[in-house]
């Protein structure tokens, strides 16, 4: 910022005497849109005013009294190279609020909401993430310079998330904190690594908006290995019968649309009836989870089932409605599809993304490249869907077990045959 500058007008209280009273202060030019004003009372002592021009408009803030009639006292009476020192201060905290400068101590707490502001634009799952930070993060490292934390730290507290049991919703009333009867060790590591990832994202972020000099603390912290090997469930053709008559009418038409397209439920509780080309048998999601834009093909039984289901609609109406005629909203598919799995005796109950999951299962077993499939799902890239499909799918170590080894004979058999439902 500029260096004091002389005013012989309002230097000294004797010059400032010598002024008329005016509500236009008499200004002095520190830097070109930076500006000390004094504003000339009848009777009363003089103001000092700072203006700064910001974006191209002006920005002003009343520094104090001259000290027209009191000496300084650097509290509320300032001289003018004093005013002139006070504007300098309050002028650079202004330039340095603009351009997102953080002043002061950054802590853990400021490099959240930080990241959470990025976040909020750039990201979804908005809900979750804070969360996170608000139950494992902030509790512990909250008020916690940044530039102090150490691997150490770090490593022992994800260590204590591992050892910490899962714990469960309870309702507002309740004063108990309840925790699952059953919490598997891989379980609470992969969950310790989610958190540990989340922590790492924002200090990353911080690290780059240059808040911190240094990511070599939590660089040097390794995850837990070998905890997130993919569990999924998928449904065969026949379950996914039972599942669909299993199904109320109107919820029954949304697990059909996830069937056909693997879309995620909130994909399709927003999806409108312009979205689908019938010329082209493509379904367009605009806002998918990634944040990119993707195009579903999908085959002539899935061509005829949403052609009926946009017949005589307007573009702009939802696909799929409720009985009640309402948008599929949060959370609402969770007990349809639960009751459905009960009566379709399907053994785990199947969620909604189960069926997402039957859709990628069903590609890779026929041989799909993981590529289309990627594509398809909505993945940024192949590494999830290898991840969760890859072993689904026809390969050449397989079919080389499978036509060498050898049957070893025959063996006495029961009769025990399963039933086909």
């Amino acid at each position: 910022m500029a260096r004091l500058a002389r005013e012989s007008k309002l230097e000294t209280r004797e010059a400032r005497s010598k002024l008329k009273s005016s509500h236009e202060p008499y200004w002095r030019k520190i830097e070109p849109g930076f500006h000390l004003g004094y504003r000339k009372g009848k009777r009363t002592a003089g103001t000092w005013i700072a203006r700064y021009s910001l974006d191209g408009k002006y920005k002003k803030k009343s520094l104090g009294n001259a000290d027209d009639f009191r000496d300084e006292n650097g509290v509320d009476v300032f001289k003018f190279a004093t005013a002139q020192a006070e504007a300098i201060v309050w002028a650079t905290s202004l330039v340095k609020k603009s351009k997102g400068i953080h002043e002061g101590p950054f802590t853990v707490r400021d490099a959240v909401k930080e990241y959470m502001d990025w976040f909020e634009v750039h990201r979804k799952s908005v809900y979750q993430t804070q969360r996170a930070f608000d139950f494992h993060i902030i509790p512990m490292f909250g008020d916690k310079e940044v530039s102090e934390l150490t691997t150490r730290q770090i490593r022992k507290w994800h260590e204590s998330l591992a050892k910490t049991p899962a714990q469960i919703r309870t309702g507002k009333s309740s004063k108990e904190t309840n925790y699952r009867k059953v919490n598997d060790v891989r379980s609470r590591k992969a969950t310790a690594n989610r958190v540990l990832t989340i922590l790492k994202s924002a200090l990353n972020h911080a690290w780059r908006e240059g808040f911190v000099e240094s990511d070599s603390e939590w660089r040097k912290l390794k995850p837990f290995r070998n905890v997130d090997k993919a569990k999924i469930q998928y449904l065969n053709e026949r379950e996914c019968k039972r599942l669909v008559n299993a199904c109320a009418p109107d919820f029954r038409l949304l697990v059909q649309g996830a069937l056909y397209t693997g879309c995620r439920y909130g994909e399709l509780a927003n999806m409108k009836c312009s979205d689908f080309n019938t010329r082209a048998s493509i379904i367009s999601i605009a806002d998918s989870k990634s944040g990119k834009a993707r195009h579903v093909p999908v085959t002539n039984q899935g061509k005829e089932f949403f052609k009926r289901q946009k017949a005589g609609r307007k573009g702009s109406e939802f696909m799929f409605r409720r009985e009640d005629g309402e948008q599929w909203g949060q959370s609402h598919q969770i007990r349809p599809i639960a009751a459905a799995s009960k009566i379709a005796k399907i053994d785990p109950p199947a969620s909604f993304h189960v069926l997402r999951h039957t859709y990628g299962s069903a590609l890779a077993m026929n041989g799909v490249p993981l590529q289309v499939i990627a594509e398809a799902l909505g993945h940024a890239d192949t590494r999830i869907t290898s991840k969760h499909y890859a072993h689904l799918m026809p390969s050449y170590v397989a079919d080389t077990i499978r036509a060498n080894l050898p049957d070893f004979g025959k063996f006495e058999q029961d009769n025990v045959r399963e039933i086909q439902v």
